[in-house]
């Protein structure tokens, strides 16, 4: 227990989780996000978009200010792989020549993730939500000046947006005049709004689809390293073997290690080299990480760590991710 003096607060000390700490590169680089349907074009497709991605890897590298000590700052590349929307392929077909045109280009993926390990449960802990829901439960949407709370919550639609909607039109009572439309408005524009409204997830015969832009929040934020479960870090990375890839998708881990000396997976800072089609969506997952509760003690931890090692970070967690989308790509 703890406190001392009159008005002292006493509670147990198992009340306060402990916040595990993670290892923290200077940058996360995502070196690419395809569809299946890209997989499906083969093999000169891949090695096509892994030579567009090779100069921004280089560009990224140098654009790390070194540190006051003269060490270089750590960088790891990362993958993320879609086997949550369709699996046109078992990752034995598809993963070894991902790896092999990567490797062509002179390039290294570290870290391969499954985005399907974005939205399920842990195994080891089936009690709980998988890490979408966790996420889910942390976002807090900013009401709009002068909101009445007509629209319902996000946890009953699913949709969060970044300003107010046009106000939805009500059938008028019998010789009233008719309401005049109002624009939808963004939360803090500066000069004129650009209104985003985001779908976080869909439902059909009670399944949950959780939306694309949704998962790559939470994939952002697992990069981050501001991801806790009651203080326990969630989708750390397991040891694999890239000449080892299963016939299941459902028997890889969510996260592999697929290069035992890269820097750490988590990092101060992400960017992330996609196709231009992704625009949108990661325009809207900024909109989900700025009305996102990030864990006190995760960021805590990142502030403090970064500002020792002379590499301070903003306060704000979106203005840590970055974009490239080189044209072709």
């Amino acid at each position: 227990m703890t406190g001392t003096g009159t008005g002292a607060v006493f509670q147990e000390t198992s009340a306060q989780p402990r916040t595990e700490a993670v290892p923290f590169a200077h940058l996360s680089l995502e070196l690419g996000h395809l569809y299946m349907e890209d997989f499906a074009e083969g093999p000169e497709r891949l090695r096509g978009h892994f030579a567009a991605v090779r100069p921004w890897v280089e560009a990224a590298r140098a654009s790390l200010p070194p540190l006051p000590d003269g060490k270089r700052p750590r960088m790891s590349t990362c993958f993320l792989i879609d086997d949550y929307f369709s699996r046109l392929a078992t990752p034995a077909e598809l993963l070894p020549p991902l790896l092999k045109a990567a490797e062509q280009a002179g390039l290294t993926i570290d870290y391969l993730a499954r985005e399907s390990g974005c939205a399920a449960t842990d195994p080891r802990r089936p009690e709980r939500g998988g890490l979408a829901e966790f996420v889910l439960g942390r976002l807090v949407e900013t009401p709009p000046a002068g909101s009445r709370g007509f629209r319902p919550p996000l946890s009953r639609t699913g949709w969060l947006t970044n300003g107010r909607r046009a106000p939805a039109q009500r059938t008028a009572a019998a010789l009233s005049a008719a309401p005049s439309w109002q624009p939808p408005s963004e939360t803090g524009a500066r000069g004129h709004s650009v209104f985003v409204d985001v779908e976080l997830w869909d439902e059909n015969a009670d399944r949950r689809t959780w939306s694309c832009a949704f998962l790559a929040a939470v994939w952002q934020l697992a990069r981050l390293g501001l991801l806790r479960d009651n203080g326990r870090a969630v989708l750390t990375p397991t040891g694999w073997d890239p000449a080892a890839f299963p016939d299941d998708w459902d028997a890889l881990p969510p996260l592999l290690r697929l290069n035992p000396s890269a820097a750490p997976f988590t990092a101060y800072y992400t960017c992330s080299v996609l196709p231009s089609r992704f625009l949108p969506v990661e325009h809207a997952v900024r909109v989900i990480l700025e009305q996102t509760q990030v864990d006190a003690g995760a960021l805590g931890q990142v502030v403090r760590r970064s500002a020792d090692e002379g590499f301070p970070v903003p306060a704000g967690v979106v203005e840590r991710t970055s974009y490239v989308f080189p044209p072709g790509l």
